[in-house]
């Protein structure tokens, strides 16, 4: 891609910042996004606008950051109807980078290959790192590829967002490896969370015993980055805490997939379920602690319930 040309389709928290570091670094990206302020964003930092996904149907890449697979199949009718009925140059990739099934990015690549009669295919290279890391140009982007020519036809947009960038394997291992990315994390905050909860309603500072954990094996960058946001409470959004539970129905359909046990994934998919009941989903990751001091109260209020007066 020697004249640096990309699409991007989804300018929220994470895609508006990721395709910003794209054009601050040479790239002229095109921005389709369905609210039109992430978009004037962009074009204030120096990228155009197209009308709607299909009108980038002749960029050699177009990049998805939309929250899930339903969402990007919605958004991508139209361009392949429009491939349909011309098809587009031979390479033309399709970058997904959200957080997505294993399976059901494979699927969509085969729709994909259909209807632009072999002449596209579908990366699938999710990222982690959060706000943080895709302000920083410093994600970690895991990718899938059926044909390693594509992973390397996109491997310098990539690199303009990230600092690790691994070619994993076939189409759906980008998404396996965010799978079991967020299987960790999800479960360490969850953990952390936990004891942040034990450690004040039995009198320490979360803050003061987790500058502790830092410094022995308890140490993690979930500790250091969610850490803090734990120990004060903060749960203002740097990505919603409802992907999680997505995210971790992933693993438990890999595992399935694979015949291999993840009860650790399984509480864990339970715990952020509960989390969205509560109407939580849209707060920080972090809020994980208040459905936790959420579960506390209630199971306090049931004991006090089944005490005779």
């Amino acid at each position: 891609m020697e004249d640096k040309q990309a699409g991007f389709a989804g300018l929220g928290l994470m895609g508006s910042l990721m395709a910003e570091n794209a054009v601050r670094q040479g790239w002229r990206i095109t921005g389709w996004n369905r609210s039109p302020g992430a978009v004037a964003r962009l074009l204030d930092q120096g990228g155009t606008a197209a009308a709607t996904v299909a009108d980038m149907r002749d960029l050699p890449v177009i990049i998805f950051m939309l929250p899930d697979l339903p969402h990007i199949e919605e958004a991508a009718a139209g361009l392949l109807l429009s491939w349909q009925q011309r098809l587009p140059a031979p390479g033309t990739v399709l970058l997904v980078m959200s957080s997505v099934s294993p399976t059901g990015i494979r699927n969509f690549g085969q729709h994909v290959r259909l209807a632009s009669g072999g002449n596209a295919q579908v990366v699938d290279a999710p990222v982690s790192g959060g706000t943080k890391g895709a302000a920083d140009g410093t994600l970690a982007i895991m990718a899938g590829a059926d044909d390693a020519a594509a992973f390397q036809h996109v491997e310098p947009l990539l690199r303009t967002m990230g600092t690790t960038v691994r070619h994993l394997g076939p189409l759906g291992a980008g998404s396996l490896a965010k799978a079991c990315n967020q299987l960790v994390v999800g479960t360490t905050t969850a953990a952390l969370a936990e004891a942040a909860e034990l450690a004040e309603c039995s009198g320490l500072d979360p803050a003061a015993l987790f500058d502790v954990l830092a410094g022995g094996l308890a140490g993690s960058r979930v500790l250091d980055i969610v850490g803090p946001r734990l120990a004060r409470r903060d749960y203002a959004p740097t990505g919603p805490a409802k992907f999680m539970h997505k995210d971790l129905s992933f693993v438990l359909d890999a595992a399935n997939a694979a015949g291999t046990a993840t009860p650790m994934a399984a509480a864990a998919v339970e715990l952020y379920a509960e989390l969205e009941r509560q109407g939580l989903g849209d707060q920080d990751l972090a809020v994980v602690r208040q459905t936790i001091a959420n579960l506390s109260h209630q199971a306090a209020a049931a004991a006090e319930g089944t005490v005779a007066p």
